[in-house]
């Protein structure tokens, strides 16, 4: 067996430094491999930026118990009034129950207690008819005319067409869901094709008032964007969330690109876009000068994410640039009690040390990342410093896309161009009403209503507009 040649002191230093480089490549991979959500955009949030919690009052930090605390005041459902009440049951007593001693009425107020329950059939069935009558000039039948709304609706009427309508879209029921619930609950049965005319019917319902929305977009000061993907029938699709101060819109495109942004927004978009890194943001940005504020959030997950880097170089630097968003946020949160001029002060301070420490990067290319975007859009991290209302992090339109990201959990995504549009509708009416504290049943029952008789639709804006 013929025995390996020995290596040169010069040959185990070379092989000494590439097993190290070795290992930091493969620890960089796991590193990457293990990321969470305090390094990632997984979840679209982060606890740095939260107000931190107040100290436990509780007697030696003891956990407390589930349910109502003591001292909190109680919380009881206010009863029903008498308008409100169809029937009234009463019961009598002619001797006592224990004695057998005939009884005599009391002037005490009676022991009550109100029931709600289902009825038995819960829907009702109207059959409309339009009697025939004989012509003798025209020589034909003529029918007497069916009111606008019942030859709109068909078999399913306005309210039920609201329910089905509700159930779709706010409980994520699916048409097989649906019709269970209509033949074990209603005692109705129901087909999948009529339960999708159902829905076509209300996607037109609410057609104008979101464009309404979509009109209105390109002239609101401030907006905040994200985007999510879905699959349908195998090809990728992107719903846009875009939030505004008085309602939300979801916009379901082909595309991930900033001609979304171009085709909604325009090229005179004048507003604050409070948006992620993206590159489609910061490309509608340098075509159109628009104003970005970027999320800090994000960027914080992303600095964390080299304090989890085995190079101590690399992590020393996102531990010092940590810290500095760590103090810019302390600041923003004390806003509160502090004074408006002296407020800014101490951001504009917090963030010139931030962006001092965060272009004094080492030479590493997941250090040089972060600087580079200093260097490149530094300014548009802080855009909320100097412009009130502006929200430094991008949760607003992260929260209201958390709606649809589970609604495709649920339903899987859209299948056709059709399902786009009620998605984009049904989507953007829960959104703004659940902004503006409206009951999204009573809009649709107002959408479906005014479609059926011909009449002007309800606005999803808010009244002061």
């Amino acid at each position: 067996m013929a025995k390996t040649p020995p290596r040169s002191h010069s040959d185990c230093w070379a092989m000494i430094d590439q097993l190290r480089a070795d290992v930091a490549e493969l620890r960089s991979d796991l590193a990457k491999a293990r990321k969470d959500s305090s390094t990632s955009s997984k979840p679209p949030s982060s606890d740095i930026v939260k107000p931190p919690k107040a100290a436990s009052l509780r007697k030696g930090g003891k956990k407390r118990k589930k349910g109502g605390q003591p001292g909190h005041p109680r919380h009881e459902r206010p009863p029903f009034s008498p308008d409100e009440i169809d029937k009234t049951h009463e019961y009598g007593l002619t001797h006592c129950p224990d004695c057998e001693t005939p009884l005599r009425p009391s002037d005490e107020a009676p022991q009550v207690v109100q029931q709600i329950e289902l009825v038995t059939q819960p829907v009702v069935i109207h059959e409309h008819r339009g009697l025939p009558y004989w012509c003798r000039c025209c020589e034909e039948v003529k029918y007497g005319p069916l009111p606008k709304e019942v030859k709109a609706a068909g078999l399913v009427g306005p309210r039920l067409t609201v329910l089905v309508a509700y159930l779709k879209g706010v409980c994520h029921a699916s048409f097989s869901t649906i019709r269970k619930f209509f033949r074990d609950v209603l005692r109705t049965p129901i087909s999948r094709g009529q339960l999708a005319k159902v829905i076509g019917k209300v996607t037109s319902a609410m057609d104008s008032a979101y464009e309404e929305l979509l009109a209105r977009l390109p002239s609101e000061g401030r907006l905040n964007v994200d985007e999510t993907g879905h699959k349908e029938n195998g090809k990728r699709f992107w719903t846009w969330c875009f939030r505004a101060e008085a309602f939300t819109l979801f916009k379901i495109d082909s595309s991930r690109s900033h001609e979304v942004l171009l085709d909604v927004l325009g090229k005179e978009f004048d507003g604050i876009l409070g948006c992620d890194y993206f590159s489609a943001y910061r490309k509608y940005m340098a075509d159109f000068h628009v104003v970005l504020q970027f999320c800090l959030a994000h960027l914080i997950r992303d600095v964390r994410y080299l304090t989890t880097l085995t190079d101590p170089v690399t992590k020393n630097y996102g531990d010092r640039v940590l810290d500095g968003l760590r103090r810019l946020f302390r600041v923003f949160h004390r806003r509160e009690t502090m004074k408006p001029h002296a407020f800014q002060r101490a951001l504009e301070r917090e963030r010139k040390a931030l962006v001092a420490v965060a272009k004094r990067a080492p030479d590493r290319s997941e250090a040089q990342n972060i600087a580079e975007r200093f260097r490149k859009h530094g300014d548009s991290y802080f855009e909320f410093i100097t412009t009130p209302g502006v929200s430094p992090t991008n949760n607003l339109a992260e929260q209201a896309i958390r709606f649809v990201v589970i609604d495709r959990k649920i339903t899987q995504g859209t299948r056709s161009p059709k399902g786009r549009q009620w998605c984009e509708r049904i989507w953007s009416a829960i959104a703004t009403c659940t902004q503006q504290g409206r009951s999204v049943f009573q809009f649709l029952e107002q959408s479906v209503l005014a479609h059926f008789q011909g009449k002007p639709p309800p606005s999803l804006l808010p009244a002061t507009t």
